[in-house]
């Protein structure tokens, strides 16, 4: 089964958060989640069933409303012979917009599959269990050691949290000699024990209280690592999560980045060290005297025009949308740009149609600047990556405006 691209879940992401602000004036929304293996005969069974129940609906511009999504989906169901590969989610309901109401129909393909099927009728969207399926899955442990400090953390998805950092107070070389050179290097050797001790019950408490570990990255300078591994001071369920042990040059934050960074092949499918890789890639050419580098919406539009772009980057918190927005209650209709659907759709609730004076204006249509700048992409073959901000390379795309592209030539 093929996997959501970076592109698909930015623009899935971007939907959610529209809809969230969809609210009804009653229990009218209805959201139905149907699994690919799911007969939808049973689904047209059970709508026709829901749409009988909503008979008993006190209020009747309720029950108008409820059978009137109701009916909608049961037409959009008569389009399909079986679930896609992944099932599918409706999301069906009368919207209100000032004075007017709306019905609005929204059909979304999950990440991945479906797996219970659901039937709600609210008065907001049901879309937790979408929301859930675009959280990142899987966590790294990762741990770094040396005899003076060690530093706990983890990585989730493309986000790396310090969780725990330990000073080890182990007394360093001394002058003495004779017996009380033995003695001290006997107390020396207790205190590291017990550091060691202390690092491994608390690394394990950390690792262990995750669900869903993926793997366990220890690093550090030196051979200290190595010993800490082999002397069984890590649970045995978390040293069996162990994947890799890594040198560093650090043991603080800097060294949890650049274990990851060192870690790259053991983490080839992770997107973090996808995203990491493409972003270094344009930086590097960003200081070339001629480098295949361009950034900013207007440059890089203009080279994807031109078939000149390889790879466009762009930002997941750089989006604005063209708008097309239309009046109910007359012909009126006109465009703009915008960079909040959510902000512009309050605004609309509130103001008056320029033609005909109802409060009757709503968003027909909107195109995301992604979703524009992906066609021109897709038209000559160009890879498209969504890059997240919560890696240092992210951070660094959007001081270049946060779209940028990798050229495969450079226009003369």
């Amino acid at each position: 089964m093929e996997e959501a691209s970076s592109v698909e879940l930015h623009r899935l992401k971007k939907e959610i958060e529209f809809l969230e602000s969809k609210k009804g004036k009653g229990t009218e929304l209805i959201s139905l989640y149907i699994p690919p293996e799911k007969n939808l005969a049973d689904v047209m069974a059970q709508m026709r069933e829901e749409y009988s129940q909503a008979m008993n609906i006190k209020s009747a511009r309720t029950r108008k409303n409820v059978q009137s999504a109701l009916e909608v989906i049961m037409q959009r169901l008569k389009l399909f012979k079986r679930p896609p590969e992944k099932g599918m989610v409706l999301l069906v309901g009368t919207i209100p917009h000032g004075t007017k109401d709306k019905m609005e129909v929204y059909i979304l393909e999950p990440p991945e599959p479906i797996t219970t099927y659901i039937y709600r009728c609210d008065s907001q969207f049901l879309l937790d269990p979408i929301k859930e399926m675009l959280e990142e899955k899987g966590t790294y442990g990762l741990l770094l050691v040396d005899r003076n400090e060690a530093t706990i953390g983890l990585l989730k998805g493309k986000r790396i949290e310090t969780v725990r950092r330990i000073i080890s107070n182990v007394p360093r070389k001394h002058g003495r000699g004779g017996q009380s050179q033995r003695r001290f290097e006997r107390l020396i050797e207790i205190a590291a024990h017990e550091y060691f001790k202390r690092v491994g019950e608390k690394a394990s408490e950390v690792f262990m209280s995750v669900p869903d570990l993926r793997g366990v990255l220890v690093g550090g300078p030196g051979p200290t690592k190595e010993f800490f591994v082999n002397s069984d001071y890590l649970h045995h369920e978390v040293k069996k999560k162990i994947i890799d042990v890594i040198d560093t040059s650090y043991t603080d934050e800097f060294g949890l980045t650049e274990l990851v960074d060192k870690a790259g092949a053991v983490l080839e499918e992770l997107e973090i060290v996808k995203e990491k890789r493409l972003v270094q890639k344009f930086l590097r050419e960003v200081v070339k005297d001629h480098g295949l580098a361009a950034y900013g919406l207007e440059e890089v539009r203009q080279y994807l025009q031109m078939g000149a772009v390889d790879t466009l980057l762009f930002s997941e918190d750089v989006e604005s949308y063209r708008v097309t927005i239309a009046c109910s209650s007359c012909d009126y209709r006109t465009e703009k740009t915008v960079k909040d659907l959510k902000t512009l759709e309050q605004k609309l609730s509130r103001e008056q149609c320029p033609e005909c004076g109802e409060r009757s204006l709503a968003i027909e249509s909107f195109k995301s600047t992604l979703d524009e700048l992906k066609e021109l992409a897709d038209a000559t073959n160009a890879k498209v990556e969504v890059i997240s901000t919560e890696t240092e390379e992210g951070q660094q795309l959007r001081s270049f405006g946060g779209v940028a592209a990798i050229l495969r030539y450079r226009p003369r």
